[in-house]
Order: structure tokens, then sequence, then C-alpha cells
């Protein structure tokens, strides 16, 4: 069994350093491997054929192909079948929950670190031509970094010094998929009968919810898409867990907290009079002096630092018009001309390090990367099911692909360098990075063309492939 080697790797589009290479010096019992890593999940497959397939599926997904639906994948698989592997992602009766369950536990053992795990959501969106696959409409598509017609969902990925992968899945479905016009398509695509309609940031709470006692962490993280919803930050809050939410630069907040009444003639809360109003972010940025701003390096990443200044303040944030939860309010700004603005509410402690939320500021890479690389080499995006089974089955079994190979990456290279690549952020030494480590300060919401990091395990051999 050969192994497609490691060379420079890029870093991905948000300009963030990947955390280490999946560089390995002896896989040739990666078969092997292989197998004993399906033993753990095989009990939770109720039939053989179902416990045969799923092995075949993820060997499927670790070839050299240029395209990984089933039917190449079967094509190339020693003892490959077509049929078979499109029943057994479109149609078996298997239960994804207890795998993923089982896949948690393991990544709680690989990556977990109640203090300094994160959980990060982000949304993952997969272009479509046609009209029938579950879900699909014309609607903002992150792939492609405009409308069109697509399928989105939103993904959760755990983080540690470890490593990063993915844990847990939600299919969006727009609202006209449950209209009556769409009934015959809902019933065609399998879709749950009980399903109701659920926005972007209510299937991200119902991701941290069920994941809140499955994974040791403290942290969540979300872009813009979803740090723009106070409900989903308020929820959040009320887990006990901590935030780092960035916002739209016209969200509002007090620099201290207005007095509020209530009329007695009306009994509602209102400001007092001569209160000012909430100050948008993008306002508070331009009135900050230069003494206000200070350096930090983010990390120190492969082809140098990522510097950027950055802005501390206790701020008030507006929940419907009145005051709401104290908050840090964190201004990061990248170096150069250009000055691009990034704005962050938390609701960490006030004695929270700037440090630490330095850190948090920079982990949107590792969802980045692991969408990049189940999709550039997993095939994450290449299935061709149209069902709510189907997606639910491959997104299931690239999930468990992706962890098998970053679990044998730790186990041969020992462990991975950390995220941080230093023991913290810190504080740089005045703010004149090198052109390279301006250029490296960047941040991608939606990429256009990823490139995958993870260089997956190469099962060239046929004669490795067999099952055992």
């Amino acid at each position: 069994m050969s192994a497609e080697s490691i060379g420079t790797r890029n870093p991905p589009p948000s300009g963030m350093s990947p955390g280490g290479n999946l560089a390995l010096w002896d896989v040739e019992e990666l078969g092997d491997e292989l197998v004993a890593y399906h033993a753990i999940f095989a009990p939770l497959f109720a039939r053989r054929e179902q416990r045969h397939w799923a092995l075949k599926y993820n060997q499927g997904q670790m070839l050299e192909l240029e395209r990984k639906s089933i039917e190449p994948m079967a094509l190339a698989l020693e003892g490959g079948d077509v049929q078979a592997m499109q029943q057994f992602i479109s149609e078996g009766a298997w239960e994804d929950e207890p795998i993923l369950e089982t896949h948690r536990r393991l990544v709680a053992e690989t990556l977990g670190d109640p203090e300094a795990g994160v959980l990060i959501i982000d949304g993952c969106d997969f272009p479509k031509q046609g009209k029938d696959s579950v879900g699909v409409g014309r609607q903002y598509c992150g792939a492609l970094g405009k409308v069109a017609n697509c399928q989105a969902s939103v993904v959760a990925c755990y983080a540690s010094d470890r490593g990063y992968t993915l844990v847990d899945r939600r299919l969006y479905m727009p609202q006209k998929w449950f209209s009556q016009e769409y009934a015959q398509r809902r019933e065609k695509c399998g879709v749950p009968a009980d399903l109701s309609f659920r926005t972007q940031p209510e299937l991200a709470w119902e991701i941290i919810e069920g994941l809140r006692g499955a994974l040791p962490l403290r942290w969540v993280t979300f872009d813009e898409h979803f740090g723009d919803n106070p409900a989903l930050l308020d929820w959040v809050d009320a887990a006990g867990l901590l935030y780092l939410a960035e916002v739209p630069h016209d969200t509002r907040v007090w620099l201290r907290r207005p007095r509020t009444q209530v009329p007695a003639a009306k009994g509602r809360e209102k400001l007092c009079q001569g209160e000012p109003e909430a100050v948008r972010l993008g306002r508070v940025a331009q009135q900050l002096t230069e003494g206000d701003w200070r350096c930090y390096q983010i990390k120190e990443g492969a082809k140098g630092p990522m510097l950027a200044e950055f802005a501390f303040l206790r701020a008030v944030a507006v929940r419907q018009g009145l005051p709401g939860p104290d908050v840090w309010l964190v201004l990061r700004r990248s170096l150069g001309q250009k000055r691009e603005l990034k704005a962050y509410l938390s609701n960490a402690p006030p004695a929270t390090s700037q440090a630490e939320l330095v850190r948090l500021s920079g982990m949107r890479w590792p969802v980045e990367t692991a969408i990049e690389e189940s999709k550039g080499e997993l095939g994450m995006d290449h299935y061709e099911v149209r069902g709510w089974k189907g997606w639910h089955h491959h997104m299931t079994m690239t999930f468990l692909a992706h962890h098998f190979l970053l679990r044998l990456r730790i186990r041969l290279g020992g462990k991975i360098t950390s995220l941080d690549r230093v023991p913290g952020a810190s504080a740089a030494e005045g703010c004149a990075p090198s052109p390279r480590a301006r250029r490296r300060d960047g941040h991608r919401s939606h990429p256009k063309n990823p490139a995958p990091e993870l260089r997956c395990l190469s099962l060239s051999s046929s004669q490795h492939l067999a099952s055992t």
C-alpha cells in the first residue's frame, strides 16, 4: 500500500496556517488500520452486508480518483458493486446517530481538551444542477460565493491543539420545501414527515445543544452569518458556554450601560430621557485613537508570523432596542493600507485575557480546512444521491474517513504541531510586519476555489482493498 507524500502545504483561504501535515513514514499496514477502525463501528450496522459496504465505502473515499461518487469508487474497488453501494448509501436501513455518537467519543479521545477545545460552526454548501435533490434551491452558495442552485448545510468542527475534524451536520431545508407545492418532492426525497422549518442559526443551536456533553469544550465560535443572531448567542450563553462571534459592522452596542425606566402608564421598559442611543461598531472603531490599538501575533505560520492590530472594550449588547448582556467587543484590523476591520462580541468574563480572545479570533481556519479536505480529498461534495437518507449517510461516512486519517497521523507522527504554533497569542513588538505577513492576515467566509490541505492516503493497490 502506498501513500501520497505531503509537499509544501499552502495556507487555507483564511490565511491561517494549518496545524500540521499528514506526514507518514510507514503506511504499509494502512489496510489493517482501516479494518480495525471500521470494526469499532461495525456492531452499529444491523446487517452483515451493511458492515461490508461501510468498509468498502471508506476505502473508496481514500482511493486516488478524480471523482469519488459511487460508480467510480465501486469500479476501482476489488469486489465493488455499484448497485449495492448505491443501496447502502441511499436506502440502507442503518441509523446515523449511533455511529456519530461513537465518532464523537473517539474524537474526544483523539482531540479532547476541556480548556482549549473549540467548537466551530460554519456553513457548508453544495452546488447542484437539477431540482430533485433534497433541500435544493436558489440561495447563497458559499462554495461559489454567489446566489446559485445548491444544497446548504450547517456543520460543526471540533479543534484543539492536536488537530481538527468535523463532528456534526444539519441539512438546511428552505422554507418553500414545506409548502404544499413541494409535498411530492418531500415524499420522493424521504423527508421526515414531522420535520419543520428551522433557520440556519436554529440548526446551529441544535448542533451545539447536542454536542455540549459529548465533547469537552468551553468555547464556540461563529462567523458573522451566525454571530448576527442574538438569540443564538443568548442560547449559547445560557448553556454555560463561551462564544466569540464575528458580527457585522452595523451591529450596535453601548460603551456604558444606559439607564432605563418602566413608565407606570405603559409598563414597557425604555431608555431614560437623555440617554444615548447605541452606536454602530464601525463607528466605534473610527473613534478609537492609534493608542487604543495594539499589535498581536495571532499565530506563527509556516510562512511567517500572522499579525493584526486589536482593540478591546467592554460593552453592552443590544437586545430588542434595550440594554442586554455585558460583552467584550473585540476589534481586529489587518495591517497595511487597506486595514480590513473585523468585529467580534464575546460573553467571556471581564478577567479573560486579551491573548485568549486573540487566539479565538484566529480559529476560523480549522473548519474551513476540514471542509476543504473532506471535499477535495474524500469526495464529500461528489455524492450523487438525492434523498434525505442518502445525504446524511454520505456525510456520516465522510466524517469517519476524515477522523480515521487524523487518528493515523497522530498515532504515527505523535502530537501534531499546535494550532497556535506558539504558547499563546502574544503582543508583537512593534507593528511593522513584512509584506508577506500583511498578506496573511486575511479571512475567507465563502471560498470560490478551495484547496485541499489534507493529502489523503492513496490506496492505489487493489490487492490491499480486499475485505478481511
